[in-house]
Formats: C-alpha cells, sequence, structure tokens
C-alpha cells in the first residue's frame, strides 16, 4: 500500500470516509458502455485467438454437495487436455475435503488448484473458522483460495470488520493466491461494488471475484466493467496489479468474447492474461470447445462430442 493510503483502515471511520469518497457510478453510463461493447464483432482468426485466450482463462468449477473424487479426477484430466490442440485451462476448483484429489490428479500440468473457503458460499461463520478452513486448504496444497466476504458486515456499513477478515484470511493463505468473492448481486448498487473493490485490494486481494456462482444476478457485464476499473485505478494508484473473475452466468463463446473485449477496452491488454483475468465457469468450456471445431472444420460438433462436466 502507497503512502496516502497506508492510514486509510487505522480506524472504522477513515475506513469508511475512504469508501464512500470513491467517486460514484453512473448506472446508466456503466449499462451503456458494457452494452455497446458487448456488441463488438470478432472474426475469423482473431475469434480463433480470443477462443483459446478464454479457454486459457478458465477456472473449471465443481461445487456441488453431490461431488465425488471421481467427478474431480475427471475434471483436472479434461482441464489438462480439455481437446486436441486447445490449451491447458487456468484452474480447477473444488471444495477444501477434495483439494488433495485435484493435487495429486493435476500433478505436473501446470494447472492451478483453487479452494473455496471461509464458509462458502454465505461467508458466515467466526473468523477462526475462516482461518482455518483456509489453512487446511493451503496445508493441502491449493495454490489459489477463493474466499467469500461477509455482505452482512459490508451492506450494515462495517467496512472494518470485511477488511480484518480478509487481511487475516490473506496472511492464512501464505504463497497462495487469495481472490475476494463479492457477491455482486447481494450488493444492490454499482457503488457498492466499486467500494467492496476497492476494500478488497487494500486488504491485499490478489484477485477480485465477481460471484460464488449460487446468487443471481451473478457476473454481468456492466458489474465486471465496474471492477475493471477499479482495478485498473488501484494500479494507477498504488502501483500494485490485482486480477479480475467474473463467475456464474457465463456460459457461452459469446459471453467470453464480451467478457474479453471489456477487459482490453477498459483495464488493458496487461489483463488479458490467465495472471490477471480468469472467467469461473462450468458449462463454459464445453461451448469454448465447440465453437473452436466449428472455426477448424467448419462443422458444429454436437455437445455429446464433449465429456460432460
Amino acid at each position: 500500500m502507497t503512502t496516502s493510503l497506508a492510514g486509510v483502515a487505522a480506524s472504522s471511520a477513515t475506513l469508511r470516509a475512504f469508501l464512500h469518497g470513491l467517486p460514484g457510478v453512473d448506472r446508466v453510463g456503466a449499462d451503456q458502455r458494457a452494452a455497446m461493447l458487448g456488441t463488438r464483432s470478432i472474426k475469423t482468426t482473431a475469434k480463433a485467438q480470443a477462443i483459446d485466450l478464454a479457454i486459457s482463462m478458465v477456472d473449471l468449477t465443481t461445487l456441488e454437495g453431490a461431488d465425488t473424487r471421481g467427478k474431480v479426477r475427471a475434471l483436472c484430466t479434461k482441464a489438462k487436455h480439455p481437446g486436441e490442440g486447445a490449451p491447458r485451462v487456468a484452474a480447477v476448483c473444488v471444495y477444501p475435503d477434495l483439494v488433495p484429489v485435484a493435487v495429486e490428479a493435476l500433478a505436473g500440468s501446470g494447472v492451478k488448484v483453487a479452494s473455496v473457503a471461509t464458509a462458502f458460499p454465505s461467508g458466515r461463520t467466526s473468523l477462526e473458522v475462516k482461518v482455518a478452513d483456509t489453512a487446511l486448504a493451503v496445508a493441502a496444497g491449493a495454490d489459489e483460495i477463493d474466499m467469500v466476504i461477509d455482505r452482512g458486515a459490508f451492506l450494515s456499513g462495517d467496512y472494518l470488520k470485511v477488511f480484518e477478515e480478509i487481511v487475516a484470511v490473506k496472511a492464512a493463505c501464505g504463497e497462495a493466491h487469495l481472490k475476494v468473492i463479492l457477491e455482486t448481486g447481494e450488493l444492490a448498487t454499482y457503488d457498492n461494488v466499486r467500494r467492496a473493490s476497492w476494500l478488497a485490494m487494500l486488504a491485499g486481494g490478489d484477485f477480485i471475484k465477481t460471484s460464488t456462482g449460487k446468487v443471481s444476478p451473478a457476473a454481468t457485464l456492466p458489474v465486471t466493467l465496474v471492477m475493471l476499473e477499479a482495478v485498473r485505478d488501484f494500479r494507477d494508484q498504488t502501483g500494485r496489479q490485482v486480477g479480475v473473475k467474473p463467475a456464474g452466468g457465463i456460459r457461452t463463446t459469446k459471453d467470453a468474447i464480451k467478457n474479453l473485449v471489456l477487459v482490453n477496452e477498459t483495464a488493458g491488454d496487461d489483463w488479458l492474461s490467465p495472471d490477471w483475468f480468469r472467467l469461473g465457469a462450468s458449462s463454459l468450456l464445453n461451448d469454448l470447445l465447440m465453437q473452436r471445431q466449428k472455426l477448424a472444420t467448419g462443422r458444429y460438433a454436437g455437445p455429446d462430442y464433449f465429456t460432460l462436466d
């Protein structure tokens, strides 16, 4: 944190003053700009490159109560080898108890193991449990932790509590990267999305993530736009780059490419890398592979041609 921001979280009052002093978001303007950028058309060679880039940014995710060790192993196999000639995905995201399975299945592949923690998806438990949950996932081999903020605390204005929890979880991550899930569908306003984004970055988050995928609306283009503006402005002010991960509701190649255009036009091409931009998804990968094959062969393959996620 730069000197100018070093005292921002010195007290509840200073943190509130800073967050509420951020420029307000023009909702109509954000909606219109996101809609306009979403109409950009990408063809042929550029589209093929965009599809492969999107595949490389996918956090292939399974977060269901019925998840099994076999399902995770199958997902890891697909993550390493999505399709003929296709790049591997960025990460596989699972519940903490399945981290050892993913670590074993992905060993030496370059695909990261991500795990949700901190009482996902509600975030409603004690700080001690959140820290323990994180530490156990990291000890099991997780490269990345996706934590959820306490939206109740945030919406009631207890920003310092949220800040301190992120700081504590970040410390428990050790060398693992921390993605902070804002659950934007529950934040109600774009101003709140901007404030939560800055709060997460000030507390040390390596990524800010839209959603758990369990609440609707999830990763809308305007919300992702607001978060991309936040990471851009944060780097301008502090010199530290933070990644963005939209998750939830991104199901088609068209959705993925709209997000890539949004990144390029809002934050810049420095963020067009799996190191700085991820797509959290479970069903997106198959559509990307279908569109990839269509470009290569001129023919669509049915969804049954690819393994089910």
